[in-house]
């Protein structure tokens, strides 16, 4: 787990409790369909697991 992932916010955390609003801010998510590569970890794991239904993940890969 050494690569790196692209997110995509595609729906707004409007609406949702607020712990699933800051994990979305706290990935640096801010707008509708805004991206960030973050680098792929458990922690970052567990934070896109939280909020699965609110983004989209893609798998950039990565140098072994």
């Amino acid at each position: 787990m050494s690569g790196t992932l692209t997110i995509r916010l595609v729906k707004s955390p409007i609406g949702y409790p607020r712990d699933q609003r800051a994990t979305v801010r706290s990935l640096g998510l801010r707008r509708m369909n805004s991206q960030k590569q973050v680098t792929d970890s458990d922690t970052v794991r567990g934070m896109l697991k939280k909020v699965r239904h609110l983004v989209r993940v893609q798998e950039d890969g990565g140098a072994t």
